[in-house]
């Protein structure tokens, strides 16, 4: 009787759902516009269009539930944006993990393909957050159903393949989304993507360190590193005169003293994310003898002394919640400094997120993602940089994977790319990216090593520039 009873809802429900497509089918001729037919979508609202020879780009909001879980109990505003091309090229959905840039840009999958691009911006970080936020409902899986819901909407307009992309922490959303949704896309390419598995294991870094670049670049890093904490007091001096002038404060973090020494900590780790091994000329070859502005410059140059002040932190939040509460984060040591020049050591996201946040750290959801990506993978490619740091702990694949690959461009740091890669693993990636998106040709198809990009290379809309900012 109850299977009876469900069956006759959902007929009923599906009559009623026909009857009003039919409905406003009649009423309301189907948009040819793209224009029209994206503010069609139930929830889509146009920002504004700005224009770009070539493509029509828009930068949208869409309606989403606060909690995918009910639906009932709020909605906020998702900002997206729209680099049209044509319904009939393949579509890629990127995402950074953070804000969206509201600038025309394409990614390299959306060069490689000549598609289409969607870009989310990752929800909680304005202006795509709830008011109030209930920071309970960030997490990976709210944010992957963001996207699945994105999907699902644009799919009937776009209704050739689909590949998801990200750098970074938007690698890891990309292969978040992958493990939640496995049937939205139709291939995965996850860029510099941390996989911090266990969140107390960290070694993997402090092996990294040990053995990058070369001996003399080491030595020179270390030696700024540790003499900007043997000079502490002088420079702490400079730093609070600095902070005064530009109104900067130091509630979050707690003090002015933990904000240097959070920012001298990451001096060698965002070296070696940011720059290359070329790069090293421009460290001091001489720390000891080297004079106090030569070693806040360097270090400021790198680390960024503003970052760890309230101002510099509160567009993190999100990020630093996610990190203490899922993702995980990374504690190094530094064995090159003696202790008594480290007061507080490398600080977990706790530091980094108001009090009045509250926090609890989930130890299954990377396990889970990472179980999943080794059994399940099917159709997704990892790049990683040979001499950035976040790759020290990468996603692996194992015996269940499927037409799935995990490569490394050597030399390059946390912007590493495809291209980027031995021409072998770059032809092939190249290959698989375009097969994947359905628009391999026979050529290819037969032989991979003469796959190229189908797009042009456009200086300004494939500016390939990272984030400067110390985090994935």
């Amino acid at each position: 009787m109850r299977k009876a009873l469900r069956w006759l809802l959902a007929l009923t429900v599906l009559i009623g759902t026909l009857s009003t497509a039919g409905s406003a089918t009649a009423a309301q001729p189907e948009a040819t516009d793209i224009k029209d037919r994206l503010l069609a979508i139930p929830g889509m609202s146009l920002v504004e269009e700005k224009p770009y020879t070539g493509y029509r780009f828009f930068v949208l909001n869409y309606a989403q539930p606060v909690d995918h879980r009910h639906p009932s109990k709020g909605t906020f505003q998702q900002r997206i944006t729209v680099l049209h091309k044509d319904v009939s090229r393949p579509t890629v959905f990127y995402t950074g993990g953070y804000n969206v840039s509201t600038t025309p840009s394409r990614r390299e999958p959306t060069q490689i393909v000549d598609g289409n691009q969607i870009s989310m911006e990752y929800r909680y970080f304005t202006p795509s957050r709830p008011a109030p936020a209930d920071w309970t409902k960030l997490d990976i899986w709210q944010a992957a159903t963001d996207q699945h819901r994105i999907f699902t909407a644009l799919k009937p307009v776009y209704d050739q393949k689909w590949i998801s992309t990200g750098g970074s922490k938007g690698g890891m959303t990309a292969t978040y989304y992958e493990r939640f949704y496995p049937r939205d896309m139709d291939g995965v390419v996850a860029y510099v993507a941390p996989n911090d598995v266990v969140n107390r294991e960290d070694s993997a870094y402090d092996e990294f360190f040990a053995n990058v670049g070369t001996e003399e670049c080491r030595d020179r890093l270390n030696g700024v590193q540790r003499e900007a904490l043997v000079r502490r007091e002088p420079l702490e001096q400079r730093y609070a005169a600095y902070a005064a002038e530009n109104g900067y404060t130091f509630k979050t973090v707690g003090s002015l003293d933990k904000a240097y020494e959070a920012t001298v900590l990451d001096y060698v780790w965002g070296f070696w994310q940011y720059s290359l091994l070329s790069d090293c000329d421009t460290v001091p070859a001489d720390a000891k003898n080297a004079t106090d502005e030569e070693i806040w410059t360097s270090i400021d140059t790198i680390a960024g002394f503003s970052f760890y002040t309230d101002q510099g932190l509160e567009p993190y939040t999100p990020y630093y919640y996610q990190a203490g509460t899922q993702l995980g984060a990374p504690t190094i040591v530094f064995p090159h400094i003696e202790r008594k020049y480290i007061r507080y050591g490398y600080l977990p996201p706790r530091y980094f997120v108001p009090r009045d946040i509250e926090m609890q750290f989930q130890p299954w959801a990377m396990r889970d993602v990472d179980r999943w990506v080794r059994t399940n993978a099917r159709q997704m490619l990892f790049v990683y940089g040979e001499n950035d740091p976040w790759g020290a702990e990468p996603f692996r694949l194992g015996k269940g994977a499927r037409d799935s690959y995990v490569f490394t461009a050597p030399g390059a740091n946390h912007g590493a790319r495809v291209a980027g890669l031995v021409d072998s693993e770059k032809a092939l990636a190249t290959a698989k990216i375009l097969e994947w998106a359905g628009v391999a040709s026979a050529s290819v198809q037969a032989n991979p090593s003469a796959a190229k990009p189908l797009a042009k290379f456009d200086a300004k809309l494939d500016k390939r520039g990272v984030e400067r900012t110390l985090r994935p």
